[in-house]
C-alpha cells in the first residue's frame, strides 16, 4: 500500500490529506530554506540600520539607508510569504494538523503577524529612508526620523527565534478544541 491510503490510529487525519514523504520532505526544504532566507535578510537589515547608524562617513550611512529602502523589503516579504505558504502545506498534509497543536498554532500566527508588519508598517516608509540615505549622501541635513528602524530587525529576529525554537521543541501539547474533535471523531469509528 502507498503511504497515503494508510489511515493512522487516532491520527484524525483523513487519508488523503497526508502527503507523500517525497513531497513532504520537498515542502520541508522549503520551509525551512524560506525561514533560514528570512532570518538572513533581517541580519543584513540589522547590519544596514548598524552602518546607517555609526558609520562616521555620511556617504556610507546614506549608502546603506538607501540600500535599506530600495532592496530589502521584497526579499524579506517573499521569504515570510513562502515560509507561510509551505507552513500552511506541512500543517495541512502532515501529522501536525494547522491548527491542533498549539506550537504550530503559535508559529502560524507568528508568520503571519510578521508578514503583516512588514506590508502595513516597514514597507510603506521605505520611501523616507531612501530619500534620508539620498540627504546624507549629498551632504544635506534630512528630516527624516530614522531611530525607529532598530525595531523590526529587532522584533523579527526575536520572532523567528521564538518560531525556530518551537519548531525543535514542540511545546505545550493539543490544542483542547482539536482534542475533543479526535476524541468525537474516533468514538464515531467505534
Amino acid at each position: 500500500m502507498e503511504p497515503t491510503t494508510i489511515r493512522r490510529a487516532g491520527s484524525g487525519l483523513n487519508a488523503w490529506s497526508r502527503l507523500p514523504r517525497r513531497a513532504r520532505l520537498a515542502v520541508l526544504v522549503v520551509h525551512v530554506l524560506s525561514a533560514g532566507a528570512w532570518v538572513g535578510v533581517d541580519v543584513v537589515v540589522a547590519v544596514l540600520v548598524g552602518v546607517g547608524w555609526f558609520a562616521d562617513d555620511a556617504g556610507v550611512r546614506g549608502l546603506a539607508y538607501e540600500a535599506l529602502g530600495r532592496f530589502v523589503v521584497a526579499p524579506m516579504l517573499m521569504a515570510g510569504l513562502v515560509c507561510l505558504a509551505s507552513g500552511v502545506v506541512l500543517g495541512v498534509g502532515g501529522r501536525y494538523g494547522l491548527v491542533r497543536y498549539w506550537w504550530v498554532a503559535v508559529k502560524l500566527a507568528i508568520n503571519v503577524v510578521l508578514c503583516t508588519l512588514i506590508v502595513v508598517l516597514l514597507r510603506p516608509g521605505m520611501g523616507d529612508v531612501v530619500a534620508h540615505g539620498q540627504d546624507l549622501g549629498a551632504g544635506r541635513v534630512s528630516a527624516v526620523d530614522v531611530s525607529s528602524l532598530f525595531f523590526p530587525p529587532a522584533l523579527s529576529l526575536t520572532a523567528l527565534t521564538v518560531a525556530t525554537v518551537l519548531a525543535v521543541v514542540k511545546p505545550w501539547g493539543v490544542i483542547r478544541r482539536a482534542r475533543r474533535r479526535g476524541a468525537v471523531q474516533s468514538a464515531r469509528r467505534d
